[in-house]
């Protein structure tokens, strides 16, 4: 697995979709051992009957689809993989015995859905008195929403993000990114690396709540306290309450935009020695905000000339804020990209996004890509539990463990 600051804690991974996968996938990347405990149809069946969303990693499914959905495949490298059912009785006592061996469960299920199975707090710290489970649920362990099911585009809204969202007053609108869900893996790391830090004080293990609406109010507290103080946000598409001009613009070329912020009167006057009759330089941002269109078309109309790249070259040399907006299949051949080596092609040539994370001991070489489904049946249990072959084997006969979908 990959080196790195955590090596030596070992995480037991029941999540699934995006929020829980990816807080393991970073977990992993930092060096803990994370073991993926799936379902047997978790990657989907043997045969897929349509193209998955996200398609297949390296563009074809190949024998074992299941195992390339790219979806699934990109959440889960520098894991290991056991598929265990866990609603079997040997199932669920086999995991309860890798949790006498493990610092972390984590999952992401509905509220109930740990007590369900009987694997709730109270049973893994019977287990193992000092494991931390941290719970991802959708609108956490109580309260009235607390057994609704969630999904980040469902749960955004309710974050208040949407409130901002939309090109009028009248026209609210929903990213349709998940972004809760993103935001819930980097709470859900930092409350993996807190409880563990705990731990060491206290040497005891705990139950770590958090929620993916909770976490996604969070990153958007400050218009929350906005909203309370002067009522309803406007609603202004690409536009910005305090900067003037600020926008989206068509550069030269199909499909080719430039992101230009202009924060203040300096960069309005850079502006203005650069773009003739884009606008008066003693305009002030209420001047600026008044005359917006006409100095949106102005703009436009220079940069429709241009290359992007151009474009943003010219006004970060006078300081002014400016991007290409890339396109997501245009991403990986950004030459700053390249140079930094972020997206890494662990997947059958296919480039992943790295680890933004640079520091010494964490290197994408020796990463590993995503396991197979139940490749690591035989090593962690062998290794963790000290199961021999001959064990593992009548395992394999009764359906407890499998390394392929069922027919």
């Amino acid at each position: 697995m990959a080196r790195g600051p955590l090596q030596g804690v070992r995480i037991l991974d029941l999540t699934h979709v995006w929020a829980g996968p990816l807080s393991t996938r970073i977990l992993g990347d930092l060096g803990a051992q994370v073991v993926k405990i799936e379902a047997k149809m978790g990657r989907g069946p043997r045969v897929f009957p349509v193209e998955p969303l996200g398609g297949f990693i390296g563009g074809e499914h190949g024998p074992e689809p299941y195992n390339s959905n790219a979806v699934f495949v990109k959440l889960q490298r520098n894991k290991q993989s056991v598929a265990l059912d866990l609603k079997s009785e040997h199932g669920r006592q086999t995991f309860l015995e890798l949790v006498e061996h493990a610092d972390v469960v984590i999952e992401n299920f509905s509220a109930r859905a740990m007590s369900r199975l009987r694997l709730d707090y109270n049973y893994l710290k019977r287990a193992n008195p000092k494991i931390i489970h941290v719970a991802m649920p959708g609108f956490g362990l109580n309260g009235p929403y607390n057994d609704r099911v969630a999904f980040g585009p469902t749960v955004e809204p309710m974050s208040g993000l949407t409130q901002v969202m939309g090109y009028s007053p009248d026209e609210p609108r929903s990213t349709a990114m998940a972004l809760p869900d993103p935001i819930a893996a980097v709470h859900a790391v930092s409350a993996v690396l807190t409880a563990l830090r705990k731990r060491e004080l206290t040497g005891k293990g705990e139950l770590v709540e958090m929620s993916l609406h909770e976490s996604a109010v969070a990153a958007h507290g400050t218009w929350i306290v906005e909203s309370q103080l002067q009522g309803n946000i406007e609603r202004m598409g690409n536009r910005h309450p305090s900067m003037a001009p600020h926008g989206i613009y068509q550069c030269r070329g199909e499909d080719q935009w430039i992101a230009i912020a202009c924060r203040d009167d300096t960069d309005w006057k850079a502006l203005c020695s650069l773009i003739d009759k884009v606008g008066q330089e003693v305009w002030t941002l209420a001047d600026r905000q008044h005359f917006h269109d006409e100095i949106d078309q102005r703009l436009e109309e220079w940069t429709l000339a241009l290359d992007p790249e151009l474009v943003a070259q010219t006004l970060q040399k006078l300081g002014i804020p400016a991007g290409h907006v890339r396109a997501t299949t245009h991403m990986t051949d950004d030459e700053h990209v390249q140079s930094r080596g972020f997206f890494v092609p662990l997947e059958r040539g296919t480039p992943i996004p790295g680890n933004p994370i640079k520091m010494s001991g964490i290197s994408s070489e020796d990463w590993t890509s995503c396991p197979p489904l139940g490749s690591d049946n035989r090593k962690v249990l062998s290794d963790w539990l000290g199961y021999s072959d001959e064990r593992i084997e009548g395992m394999y006969d009764a359906g407890v463990i499998a390394d392929r979908p069922p027919k």
